[in-house]
């Protein structure tokens, strides 16, 4: 206590001269209006800099809640679309409800320099996942559920000699099987491709729906080339993944849940 006395007593003189100062402005800005209106400029830019920083901040730490939003309208609308695309295709009555639901997951892990890739998401059994349903992200095919507990999945990559996957040429609707040669990340090769069909580079390649997994029409890549097997019969296409599958981040699990009347079905008149 005794020293803030004594620095008091020290400096009264600088102290007193601002005090009067200070007043000094005061009594300028109150009675002189252009002073008074360059002094609220001036706060306001500044507490106007203050909360856009501080707006900018709360910004940032809401994205997070903001993606989650994002994910969740992208998923309405993914249901929409896929659920669409089954009444255009199968030529169903448009009352009946149909069953393709999506369910957003985040890639934790992701191999795609081995022969058999797989990738790990953050869904489980507690969020329904089953096995053998289609993975996708917003460009197009990822994979096939495997493996889950109750908190994650094993997918089985587009990049997995044991992947197979139905799939077509777009603007033609002939269809084969896109499979894995484990040469580059960038490529899958689809065959069966039949010798009359029309192909050209560039030709966009889709899932062809003639699966209980993947819907119709979910993109894949592009024709980069293609050529006649031995029999010359059917081509053998090299097709460039619209994925980057080295960088996978948000993906969608399509969960059809007439998948397994579907197959069984199949299965009985296979027996047959």
């Amino acid at each position: 206590m005794q020293q803030i006395i004594n620095f008091f007593l020290r400096n009264k003189t600088f102290l007193l001269f601002l005090l009067l100062f200070s007043l000094a402005i005061v009594f300028t800005i109150q009675s002189h209006s252009f002073h008074k209106s360059r002094y609220i400029n001036s706060a306001n830019f500044l507490s106007g800099g203050v909360y856009s920083t501080v707006n900018d901040i709360n910004t940032y730490f809401d994205l997070k809640e903001e993606n989650l939003k994002l994910q969740a309208e992208n998923n309405r609308l993914r249901d929409l679309v896929y659920n669409n695309n089954i009444k255009t295709n199968l030529a169903v009555d448009t009352t009946t409800k149909t069953n393709y639901k999506t369910i957003p997951a985040l890639v934790i892990k992701n191999d795609y320099a081995l022969n058999n890739n797989v990738l790990l998401i953050n869904k489980g059994r507690q969020h329904h996942i089953k096995q053998d349903l289609a993975v996708v992200s917003p460009k197009g095919v990822v994979g096939i559920t495997d493996r889950f507990n109750s908190k994650y999945t094993t997918v089985l990559s587009i990049l997995n000699t044991n992947t197979l996957i139905s799939a077509k040429l777009k603007k033609s609707n002939h269809f084969g099987t896109i499979s894995w040669n484990t040469k580059s990340p960038k490529f899958v090769q689809l065959t069966e491709i039949p010798k009359i069909a029309q192909i050209k580079k560039g030709d966009t390649i889709v899932t062809s729906g003639r699966s209980a997994i993947f819907p119709s029409d979910i993109l894949i890549g592009k024709v980069k080339s293609y050529q006649l097997d031995q029999a010359e019969n059917f081509y053998t296409v090299e097709v460039e993944l619209f994925n980057d599958m080295t960088s996978l981040d948000h993906v969608y699990i399509i969960d059809n849940k007439d998948k397994t009347q579907i197959e069984n079905l199949l299965n009985n008149s296979n027996d047959q």
